[in-house]
């Protein structure tokens, strides 16, 4: 008879563990222990969560922390993490598991308990990706919850830059003052946090002068150069995220800067469009990422598969995206290890963008669904530069 499949264990916290709240749908602080068993789903954990776990997933065995000696172990002096793992070890053998799948952040001490009980344990971060890969249900309905939020947060950022004006040493100024970074990241944060998606405070609104990779950007805004604005909310209710980028300028250009500024903005969209085009279900993140390159390149510009000259922002030296869900930034990867190939259901944050010195850089990114034949651009928001 062939050996039976290996469990799957996950524990933790749902507020810090995607695979467990992929698992198990609210926000539970408290530590758990999630098993996938021959088909069957159990969860160890107190009981002041029964109700809730089993609101959300009647199908699942809730183990209770009590039932397997909790209060004596507290009791005999042990710490709470020492006596969580004792339980952990004890709910995993009363379940008979002698083989298991655990991912690479599963706790080391819990991993060290269970081998010294014979349990075999086997990391498969991939294995444990795989499963909340395809987008469906409460986890979409909140990433499209989430992108509204991110439009009406660029909306508010556009706006603010559309009533600003050019000012001395080549500033923005609104209302009598200088129009500074923070300025717009708190009207955008105010406004998503409104609309039920929070942005944490380090989303970026960033130039040439200030901001660059994920530096978020600080002080004064230049009139006549690129102002790059990348805000990622995350839909309190589904813990799910958005992520997009739009680029304005404010102003006229310098002459030596217009051309070049045009130039990165008939490129960017070009692979934009391109990109999106190409995305389909099989297809994998490093095709789309190569023909983004491939266009990049013929232009004269650096990319990451080139390496950067002189500068090591210059070009295009980053990737052109990644999976996006109860992870900012998750699988699949759109870049030079993107080598799985892309599912129905997969959510993608497709960024291209170019850097230069002299001006900045431009970078529109868009969210996409893949759909069985092709994908759905959830991103409902203009790419002019001018706000």
């Amino acid at each position: 008879m062939a050996d039976k499949p290996p469990a799957l264990l996950l524990f933790g916290d749902t507020e810090r563990s995607a695979a467990l709240r992929h698992e198990l749908p609210l926000s539970v602080l408290d530590p758990l222990l999630f098993v996938q068993l021959n088909g069957r789903a159990h969860v160890l954990a107190s009981d002041l969560e029964k109700t809730r776990i089993a609101a959300v997933r009647p199908d699942v065995e809730i183990h209770d922390y009590l039932a397997f000696g909790m209060r004596e172990l507290r009791e005999r002096g042990m710490l709470w993490a020492e006596a969580e793992r004792e339980v952990a070890a004890r709910v995993v053998r009363h379940l008979g598991i002698t083989r298991a799948t655990v991912p690479g952040s599963f706790p080391l001490a819990l991993g060290d308990r269970l081998r010294a009980e014979g349990v075999e344990l086997t990391l498969d971060d991939r294995e444990v990706d795989r499963r909340r890969r395809s987008k469906q249900g409460t986890e979409l309905e909140g990433i499209r919850a989430a992108q509204r939020a991110a439009e009406a947060g660029m909306a508010a950022a556009a706006a603010m830059l559309a009533r600003a004006e050019p000012v001395a040493g080549g500033r923005l100024g609104l209302d009598g003052q200088e129009l500074h970074a923070e300025h717009v990241r708190a009207a955008l944060r105010a406004v998503c946090a409104d609309l039920g998606a929070p942005c944490p405070p380090d989303v970026m609104v960033s130039s040439v002068w200030s901001g660059y990779g994920h530096e978020p950007g600080s002080g004064p805004l230049p009139a006549g150069l690129p102002i790059l604005i990348d805000l990622w909310p995350r839909d309190e209710h589904s813990a799910c995220w958005a992520d997009m980028t739009r680029t304005f300028v404010v102003g006229q250009p310098e002459p030596e800067h217009a051309k070049l500024i045009d130039q990165q903005e008939e490129l960017v969209g070009a692979a934009l469009r391109e990109a999106v085009g190409m995305v389909r279900p099989g297809i994998t993140g490093r095709a789309v990422y190569d023909a983004v390159c491939d266009r990049f390149e013929a232009a004269g510009f650096r990319t990451q598969r080139t390496g950067p000259g002189d500068d090591p922002a210059e070009g295009f030296q980053f990737s052109l995206g990644h999976g996006v869900g109860l992870e900012v930034h998750e699988e699949p990867a759109l870049g030079l290890g993107g080598s799985d190939p892309l599912v129905v259901g997969d959510v993608l944050a497709i960024e291209p963008g170019l850097w230069d010195r002299r001006i900045g850089g431009i970078r529109f990114e868009d969210l996409v669904l893949v759909t069985a034949d092709g994908c759905e651009v959830l991103t409902r928001y203009p790419y002019e530069l001018t706000p």
